[in-house]
């Protein structure tokens, strides 16, 4: 069962959620533009084009995109957003409170996992000669997000280095080691989650790859 049936959220209330996100995600640009602040903008922008992603693949590509999935995507981006601009009139932001970081990261390596399950699940029903056990996919979707994990942090640090020596403001921040670890502490919350919970709201999206992919092998 799908966690929007035991909750009783509906697809046109999930559809208005995630347009008010993405009204959100404008404000919090025209928020970084009115205080000159490129980390904001940025964060913003990337969100705002992030959101425009599940629209343009039903759309453009007829990728099924369940509006639960739109929703995940854009509450993931949103959160993140957010917490850069922090709360009107606070001096900083919501990433300094303890623990919004780690339900940030928990949340989009949520959606990392995803991603993964969908490709190797397609993968699994395409191919004769691949096949994924259940319990083998819950292991690779975990090794999946870690390693974007670590990706990500190395970026945030290379980002960091960076802005140091230009003396601006960092696009993205590291606070040490610790807090590197609990980062990654969480995305494999995240990729659990998709693990055990989320793999029910990817059945159609995966279906449509391996049809995909189907239809290119035997042209």
């Amino acid at each position: 069962m799908r966690i929007r049936d035991r909750i009783g959220i509906s697809k046109h209330r999930q559809k208005q959620a995630s347009y008010a996100m993405e009204t959100g995600l404008v404000g919090i640009m025209f928020v970084g533009i009115w205080e000159g602040s490129t980390t904001i903008f940025v964060n913003a922008l990337v969100g705002v084009l992030a959101t425009q992603i599940p629209p343009i693949l039903e759309r453009d590509y007829d990728i099924p995109m369940d509006p639960a999935l739109t929703l995940w995507i854009t509450g993931a981006v949103f959160l993140h957003a957010f917490g850069v601009a922090g709360l009107p009139g606070s001096e900083g932001n919501l990433y300094g409170v303890p623990g919004f970081d780690h339900v940030t990261h928990a949340l989009s390596s949520s959606v990392v996992a995803a991603v993964g399950y969908s490709t190797a699940r397609a993968l699994d029903v395409h191919s004769d000669e691949i096949h994924l056990p259940r319990r083998f996919m819950f292991v690779f979707i975990l090794l999946f997000v870690l390693a974007f994990g670590v990706i990500w942090e190395v970026i945030e640090f290379s980002l960091g280095e960076l802005a140091r020596m230009l003396g601006n403001d960092a696009l993205l921040t590291q606070h040490g080691l610790d807090d590197s670890m609990l980062d990654l502490l969480f995305d494999t919350v995240g990729a659990v989650i998709v693990a055990i919970w989320g793999t029910a709201h990817l059945t159609d999206v995966s279906r449509y790859i391996a049809d995909q992919l189907e239809t290119r092998t035997s042209n």
